[in-house]
C-alpha cells in the first residue's frame, strides 16, 4: 500500500469504530521516523483496544500488518508503527499530557475529511 492508501485505511477505520479528534500530520519534512503520524483517541482503555485491534484487522485484509506494537497491555498509549505511517492511539488524558500535536508542531497537518471522502 501507499503512504496514501495506509492512510486513508486507517482513518476509515477509526471513524468508523468512533474514535475521537483523529489528526494526520504530515512528518516527511521534520524526521526521518516515518511519513505519516495518525493520532486518535480513546475514552476508555477497552475503546483505545479496540480501535487498534479494528485498524489492525482492516489492514490485515489487505496483507498489511504492524512492524512494531507499543502499550497495548496498558491501552494509556498504543502505537502501532506501519513504517512509513505510525499510528498513535491514546487514552483521553494521555493525549493531553504528551501533547504530541505540540511536541510535532512544525508538521503539516492535513485535512482528515479528505481521507474519507469517495
Amino acid at each position: 500500500m501507499t503512504v496514501e492508501e495506509l492512510t486513508k485505511a486507517i482513518v476509515v477505520s477509526l471513524d468508523k469504530h468512533k474514535a475521537r479528534d483523529i489528526r494526520v500530520l504530515d512528518v516527511s519534512e521534520v524526521t526521518s521516523l516515518a511519513d505519516r503520524f495518525i493520532i486518535a483517541s480513546g475514552g476508555s482503555t477497552t475503546q483505545v483496544k479496540a480501535l487498534i485491534d479494528y485498524v489492525e484487522t482492516a489492514l490485515s485484509e489487505h496483507g498489511v500488518h504492524a512492524l512494531r506494537t507499543e502499550g497495548y497491555a496498558t491501552a494509556l498509549w498504543t502505537l502501532l508503527d506501519f513504517g512509513s505511517v505510525v499510528l498513535h492511539v491514546f487514552l483521553d488524558t494521555s493525549r493531553e499530557f504528551y501533547d504530541l500535536e505540540r511536541l510535532w508542531q512544525d508538521a503539516r497537518v492535513l485535512d482528515t475529511a479528505e481521507f474519507l471522502e469517495g
